[in-house]
C-alpha cells in the first residue's frame, strides 16, 4: 500500500527533474544561431552533435542527488565541449558558460565562485583576442553571467536547506515514534506485570483454598475477575497515554497485594511530605518493587518508607532478582533519568533494596 501512494509523488518528481532545467536549454539557440552563420555541413553538423552532448550532460550533471563529483565531471566534460564548439560558433559558444556556471554553483563548493570569474573572464575576453573572429570584448557575459551564478547560488541553497529540513522532520518522526512505542512497551510491563502477578497469587491462593474453605475461594476467583478488568482498563488507558498513577493509591493496593502473597507489609501512615509533582513518579516505584517482592524475593516482611525527595522499598527475601535487571527497572531507570533522578537497586543487609531519589521541587 505505502508503494502505491508513494508511486505519484516519483512520477512528479521525475517530470520535474527532467523539464524544468531542459526549459532553460532554449538560450541555446544563439550558439545554434552562430553555427548557421559561421559553420556549414559537417562543421554545422558537428557543432550541432556537440550542442546535444552538452545538453544532455547538463542535464544529467545538475546535482538533484549528493554525488558532487558527478558534477565536476560533468563541468569538465561541458568545458571541454564548449571549448569544441567555438571552433564552429565562434562567439555565440560562450553563453554554454551560463550553464557550466549553474553546475559549479550548484556544487556548493569553496571553488565555485573563483571558477565562475574565470568562466566570465575567458567569455568576455576571448572574443577579442581572436582576430579572425572580427569581435569585440563581450561585456553583456561580464553582467549575466556572475547574476545568473549569484541566483543559482540562492536557488540550490535553498533546496539544500529544503532537503535538511526534510532530513529533519524524517528523523524527528523516527524519534517520535521510537519513544511513542518505549512508552508504551514500559507502560504495559509495569501496568501487566503487577496485575498479572497479583492474579497468580490470588488464583493460587484461591486453588489452595478450593477444598478447605470453597466461599473462601469463591471471594479471591472474586477479586482476581476484577483485577482482570481493572487490568484491561489500565491497559486502554496507558496506550491512549491518560494513565493516572499516584503513590497513595499504589500504597493501597501494595497493602493489599503483599498480604495476598504472604508478606507482612509495613507502610507509611502518610505520604503529605511528598510533592506532588513526584506522586506519579514514586507510585511507578511503588508498583515495580511491590512487584518483584511478590515474584522473587521470597520475602515475610516489606516496608516502604517515602521522604520528600525519595522512596525505598525494602524486604528480608533472598536479596537477588532473578536473571538480573529485568524491563520493569529499565522501564523504571527511564523514567527517573527523565525527572533527573537516580535509581539504586541492589542487596542491602537484610535482603534487597530498590531506592529513589530526585531533586527537589523549587518552591
Amino acid at each position: 500500500m505505502d508503494e502505491c501512494v508513494d508511486q505519484p509523488w516519483q512520477w512528479r518528481s521525475g517530470w520535474r527533474r527532467w523539464v524544468f532545467p531542459s526549459f532553460w536549454l532554449v538560450y541555446l539557440l544563439q550558439t545554434v544561431g552562430g553555427l548557421g552563420e559561421h559553420a556549414e555541413g559537417v562543421g554545422f553538423l558537428v557543432g550541432i552533435g556537440a550542442l546535444i552532448a552538452f545538453a544532455v550532460i547538463y542535464v544529467l550533471g545538475l546535482p538533484f542527488g549528493n554525488s558532487h563529483r558527478r558534477t565536476w565531471r560533468a563541468v569538465g566534460a561541458m568545458v571541454v565541449l564548449t571549448a569544441v564548439e567555438t571552433v564552429f560558433a565562434r562567439e555565440d559558444a560562450f553563453v554554454m558558460c551560463i550553464f557550466i556556471a549553474v553546475l559549479v554553483m550548484a556544487t556548493g563548493s569553496r571553488w565555485s565562485f573563483p571558477t565562475v570569474g574565470v568562466l566570465a573572464a575567458v567569455a568576455v575576453a576571448t572574443p577579442a583576442l581572436i582576430p579572425a573572429w572580427h569581435a569585440g570584448a563581450d561585456w553583456d557575459m561580464a553582467i549575466s553571467l556572475p547574476l545568473v551564478a549569484f541566483a543559482m547560488f540562492g536557488f540550490f541553497a535553498i533546496i539544500r536547506s529544503a532537503r535538511e529540513l526534510a532530513a529533519a522532520r524524517s528523523e524527528v518522526v523516527r524519534l517520535a515514534a521510537e519513544n511513542e512505542r518505549s512508552r508504551i512497551a514500559r507502560d504495559l510491563h509495569d501496568l501487566l506485570g503487577h496485575s498479572l502477578t497479583t492474579i497468580t497469587v490470588k488464583a493460587a491462593l484461591a486453588k489452595r483454598l478450593a477444598e478447605r474453605d470453597p466461599a473462601r475461594a469463591a471471594i479471591e476467583i472474586g477479586e482476581v475477575e476484577a483485577l482482570s478488568r481493572s487490568a484491561l482498563v489500565d491497559v486502554r488507558a496507558a496506550v491512549a497515554g491518560y494513565r493516572e498513577v499516584s503513590l497513595a493509591g499504589e500504597l493501597a493496593t501494595a497493602r493489599h497485594v503483599l498480604r495476598s502473597a504472604g508478606v507482612d507489609p509495613h507502610l507509611p501512615g502518610a505520604v503529605d511530605v511528598v510533592p506532588a509533582e513526584h506522586s506519579e513518579l514514586f507510585g511507578w516505584a511503588v508498583r515495580e518493587g511491590v512487584t518483584n517482592v511478590v515474584r522473587h524475593a521470597r520475602a515475610a516482611n516489606c516496608e516502604i518508607t517515602v521522604g520528600n525527595t525519595w522512596v525505598q522499598i525494602e524486604d528480608d527475601g533472598r536479596g537477588a532478582v532473578v536473571g538480573g535487571t529485568g524491563t520493569g527497572l529499565l522501564g523504571l531507570g527511564e523514567r527517573v533519568a527523565a525527572c533527573g533522578g537516580t535509581l539504586h537497586h541492589g542487596p542491602s543487609s537484610v535482603g534487597w533494596t530498590l531506592r529513589i531519589d530526585v531533586p527537589a521541587v523549587d518552591r
